[in-house]
């Protein structure tokens, strides 16, 4: 049997993980992409080239490696043949290294216009969505009326489903928003032009990867998001509409649970987050200004800047329960650089109340005060670095710390962006 991992984001997302599973892809067989939408962002530099992906999952610059998009992920057609253009125009052969579940539900327009619709109604109370219609396509798969890339290959049906679905919502459309209704025949006229491209890239992912799998070779689930924004276990409702979280990696996939041999959790060597939502060791002072402007906090996808703050061990702690991690990957430990000393969150304290993991109640997780470690700064360049005994003392003994904290061993640091620019400490595949 071949071996299977998972790597995922155990912050709010943006933690790097485009780079590790690209780092990785060198020896695997396989990268499936399990869950979310065009709503992520990975970003990867190789010999100074940045590509941006959304869809496509972070192997598809290797030749040889097979890269699927699981049932798990909501598909839009439109995003999916803006980035495939991107990537051939470059002489990436995607269509020879890409394959589609069957099951993945569509992103349609209407859902964009309806995610749009829903933010700019809530006014203040925004939860700070893409607005790439994620939730919305979501929201139909779990009410057993979406349409899938399955249905594509047969235009009669497809059509009758479109009809059957535009009819609930044009009528919310309509009569609650006070908008023009979608037409049927544009949106199936424009489908059926964007499945020829991909028709013959529909596969059953599950029996691939079984196959693969049993003929010894290697696989990496990627994860979109991060941890803290799963639909179950993040800080709800400033959460995504997927489960983030390792579990979903078999059910996003179409695998079993004891099909996944490692978890790596990507956590930076600090905290960011994006949109609303509580944050507890964010940051507004000079150190915040310098992890974004050093850290380049921007994101890949939206365009947004990232609220950033010290690393939190209490919420890696649930990270590191609610994933079963069994590496973690430290990215961005470059960007601490400068610093004359470094935090790291500890516990949380509410009155006289400790707390060792984040409170589920959020009322109370919100009253929370984070509390810190102080650490002696490095003050001299990692950037590039490869070994760990060229690492700074003092950056050695931040990293000691974290691992010590929360009981998993460190597998890989990032030094810079580019994809040599790392320490391995550990052979995961």
């Amino acid at each position: 049997m071949g071996k299977s991992v998972v790597v995922l984001g155990a912050q709010w997302g943006d933690e790097g993980k485009g780079k590790v599973v690209d780092m990785l892809t060198d020896r695997v067989n396989a990268v499936v992409r399990f869950q979310g939408g065009h709503n992520a962002g990975h970003t990867l530099i190789v010999n100074g080239e940045v590509t941006k992906l959304q869809l496509i999952p972070s192997g598809i610059l290797h030749a040889g490696v097979r890269n699927f998009i699981g049932n798990g992920v909501v598909l839009s057609l439109e995003a999916l043949t803006r980035e495939m253009g991107s990537l051939e125009a470059r002489g990436i052969p995607v269509k020879e290294r890409l394959q589609i579940s069957f099951n993945c539900p569509l992103i349609l327009p209407f859902h964009v216009q309806l995610d749009e619709l829903r933010e700019l109604k809530k006014g203040s109370q925004a939860i700070g969505t893409t607005k790439r219609g994620i939730g919305p396509a979501y929201e139909d798969k779990v009410a057993r009326r979406a349409l899938r890339t399955q249905d594509l290959l047969y235009p009669q049906i497809f059509k009758e489903k479109l009809t059957a679905l535009l009819e609930y919502h044009n009528f919310i459309f309509t009569k609650y928003f006070s908008v023009a209704a979608f037409d049927v025949n544009q949106i199936f006229d424009v489908a059926m032009q964007q499945a020829e491209q991909f028709k013959t890239l529909f596969v059953d992912v599950g029996a691939a990867l079984t196959t693969i799998k049993n003929n010894k070779g290697r696989i990496i689930f990627e994860g979109a998001q991060g941890s803290f924004l799963d639909i179950d276990h993040g800080t709800y409702p400033f959460v995504t509409s997927s489960n983030t979280t390792a579990g979903f990696a078999a059910v996003g996939s179409g695998v079993g649970p004891k099909f996944i041999d490692e978890v790596i959790g990507v956590v930076k060597a600090y905290t960011t987050r994006v949109g609303g939502g509580p944050m507890p060791t964010e940051l507004f002072d000079e150190v915040a200004a310098h992890l974004s402007v050093v850290g380049k906090e921007i994101g890949t996808n939206t365009g947004r800047k990232r609220r950033c703050g010290w690393l939190d061990l209490v919420a890696m702690r649930r990270s590191v329960m609610m994933n079963s991690l069994t590496g973690l990957a430290i990215t961005k430990l470059d960007v601490l650089d400068a610093l004359a000393e470094v935090k790291l969150c500890t516990h949380y304290l509410k009155a006289d109340e400790i707390f060792e993991l984040p409170p589920q109640d959020e009322r109370i997780y919100q009253q929370c005060v984070p509390q810190y470690k102080v650490f002696k700064g490095w003050q001299s360049s990692t950037q590039g670095i490869t070994k760990l005994e060229d690492l700074p003392k003092a950056a050695r003994e931040y990293l000691n710390f974290i691992e010590a904290q929360l009981g998993v061993p460190i597998v890989i640091v990032s030094t810079g962006p580019e994809r040599h620019e790392t320490i391995y400490f550990k052979n995961i595949l």
